[in-house]
């Protein structure tokens, strides 16, 4: 569960993560933010507490959802977001991964926020838009037509345009570099080299240039950057953050208690007003974004993979992230469409929790939040489910990667009574002191890590075993040695005093995480967007009421042999083994360690200096609100950012 949760929220702005299985991605804006987010989602998938989260529920009257949690625990501080009940699960082919760009888009401001210059911004966005759907045309007709003819191999690559798609390509890149005060940025790069050795008549020729060419992209440039950001930072807002999941879209952050006001107005800004800014260019961004976290991982293009094989016909079986080809082909007009239908006030909930007035904000958000239209079109049902599996699948894959082993299981839902009896027994197995870890990497010594996982989404779930060889040991002894504790599990009742165990440790967590006003506002938007907020309050008396009986019929019920796919992972023949791990960095469950693998090799290569010492400052601040069982991974990005500032401190001086 815990490397589960990791995968839905550890994404920082920059930072790109490999998915590991189950929900994936979208870029986080913040490293610890993004943590903090994973820690609440984790929170809310088996809480067992006794105290009840009683918000106040109230409907706009064009459908938009708010739940007010006021709480005086943190003084001057609110934390405030809305999710909209739209993910990848909702897309189809052709336009997979428009959910998580449209989180990207989110960024980039309004008519108003984010250019100095709105008119000449529009005519930018109406001209690039012309110039795609221009080239999107031949290349759906003349370039497929090549692709499938085998005259070339890859249809939206620029190394195969015609001359009328080249010349289509440079408008749109000159469109592009002018909006963003880039033209001739090449040039411009060339003359700070030069500039550094010319003297005299030569040098004041190269700064008589470098100046003309400068006043020509400030003229010609009408976006004001990161002017979203900097208004939130200039009110003392804080940890700006947003995920895109399988199942829902989640924006938020943390204000004082007099910007509420602040953030109304920014939020129902972008949602009235949003115009998607430097769409096609934000395209490369993702795409980098993709090659980092799925190509250049040694198994991200396996596991992708085996999720399409895994789920065959429901909308979970492409990535959060999207299809290449799904992603040069988008266009404005599709966006929009898709903007109309899911991002209107009836499909969104906005949550509010913290030190606030109730009748204040509540006045509040109807003044600001009542300016949204009414969607005209009701959100479609997914009406597709997953077909039932009716025989074994398997993966074999060939990597750079350490050999492991991974068996999933079709199982229920995030609502369906089973999924509690499922996540105990997820937790049965997990831990240091559970079966796995007794009985693979303590006892038989053939796994330097094993884990369980159910994996429930809002219209499907899965639960996953997966382990990493050690030594000598072969993938089929990790797979066989599952099955010897999965028969246990099947055939013997879980002791009493090890079931209360594991109730007491769901208790324990839950109990910390509603100590902070963000992970509760975290958890009740994620309710909401997977079904029901209630959950916060429902999930910890059926977790409760789980029996042991109960644990056992699970067991039966969903793990056989035609309902699971296995995917096994050798390293392919002539690759180096692996560095030896920082210990810190081994002593974590090994999904994790793919995370943090990737999230460390984000940040060294990452050059803002003022984002490395704002990811510290936000650790710091949030440093005690941190579960135990989370901090080994907080504490090593911490490091890597401490590290990675150092250097380039060091290179500056």
């Amino acid at each position: 569960m815990l490397a589960h949760q990791l995968s839905l929220a550890l994404r920082p702005l920059g930072f790109s993560i490999p998915p590991q299985r189950g929900i994936q991605e979208s870029p986080m804006r913040n490293t610890i933010t993004a943590l903090a987010v994973s820690l609440a989602a984790f929170c809310l998938a088996a809480p067992v507490c006794a105290q009840q989260v009683s918000p106040e529920v109230f409907t706009l009257d064009n459908g938009m959802k708010f739940l007010l949690l006021p709480r005086t625990d943190q003084p001057n501080a609110i934390a405030a977001g809305w999710v909209a009940k739209v993910g990848s699960v909702n897309e189809r082919p052709g336009i997979t991964g428009i959910s998580h760009f449209f989180e990207h888009m989110m960024f980039k401001g309004t008519s108003t926020i984010g250019t100095a210059n709105p008119t000449g911004d529009a005519a930018y966005r109406a001209q690039q838009s012309d110039l795609r759907l221009r080239m999107n045309t031949i290349t759906w007709n003349e370039q497929y037509r090549r692709y499938f003819n085998g005259e070339i191999n890859d249809p939206w690559s620029a190394e195969n345009d015609t001359a009328e798609l080249a010349a289509l390509r440079a408008e749109l890149k000159t469109a592009m570099d002018s909006q963003q005060g880039r033209l001739g940025a090449d040039r411009v790069a060339e003359l700070k080299k030069a500039l550094t050795t010319a003297t005299g008549e030569a040098a004041q020729k190269i700064e008589d240039e470098l100046a003309l060419l400068q006043a020509e992209q400030t003229r010609a440039s009408t976006i004001v950057k990161d002017e979203f950001d900097k208004l939130y930072t200039a009110g003392g807002g804080s940890q700006m953050n947003a995920f895109t999941s399988n199942d829902l879209t989640f924006y938020f952050i943390n204000v004082p208690s007099n910007k509420f006001e602040l953030w109304a107005w920014m939020e129902s800004d972008r949602l009235s007003d949003s115009v998607f800014r430097e769409f096609f260019s934000e395209r490369d961004v993702v795409h980098e974004e993709r090659r980092l976290r799925t190509e250049s991982t040694p198994t991200g293009i396996f596991q992708e993979q085996f999720e399409a094989m895994f789920y065959a016909s429901s909308g979970y079986s492409w990535p959060v992230i999207g299809w290449t080809s799904d992603l040069n082909s988008y266009t404005m007009e599709e966006a929009m469409r898709y903007w109309n239908v899911y991002y209107r006030p009836n499909n969104l909930c906005g949550v509010v929790v913290g030190d606030f007035n109730p009748s204040e904000v509540k006045a509040t958000i109807v003044r600001y939040f009542s300016r949204l239209s009414p969607g005209t079109q009701a959100v479609p049902p997914v009406v597709t489910l997953e077909v039932e599996q009716l025989a074994e699948m398997r993966m074999n894959a060939e990597g750079d990667c350490q050999p492991a082993v991974e068996v999933r299981y079709h199982t229920v839902p995030f609502m369906h009574k089973d999924s509690y009896a499922l996540e105990v027994l997820a937790s049965v197995l997990n831990g240091r002191t559970g079966r796995l870890y007794k009985s693979l990497i303590e006892g038989g010594e053939i796994a330097s890590d094993a884990s369980a996982a159910q994996d429930s989404r809002k219209y499907a779930g899965s639960f996953a075993f997966s382990a990493e060889i050690k030594g000598d040991a072969k993938p089929a002894q990790l797979e066989a040695a599952w099955y010897e504790e999965l028969a246990k599990l099947q055939e013997t009742a879980v002791p009493e005093l090890e079931l209360q165990k594991v109730k007491n440790q769901f208790a324990a967590a839950s109990f910390r995480s509603l100590k902070s006003n963000f992970f509760l506002m975290v958890q009740l938007g994620y309710g909401e967007g997977l079904g029901a907020w209630e959950e916060i309050n429902d999930g910890p008396q059926k977790i409760k009421a789980v029996t042991a009986a109960d644990v056992q019929r699970v067991a039966k019920t969903y793990f056989n042999a035609q309902n699971r796919s296995v995917a096994t992972y050798t390293r392919k023949a002539g690759a180096a083994p692996e560095a030896p791990e920082d210990p810190a960095l081994a002593a974590m469950p090994a999904q994790a360690q793919a995370q943090m693998k990737a999230l460390a090799q984000a940040i060294a290569k990452e050059t803002d200096v003022a984002k490395l010492r704002l990811g510290i400052t936000n650790y710091e601040a949030q440093a005690d609100k941190i579960p135990a069982q989370m901090k080994p991974m907080a504490d090593f990005l911490l490091s890597k950012m401490r590290a990675r500032l150092a250097e380039l401190e060091a290179a500056s001086k």
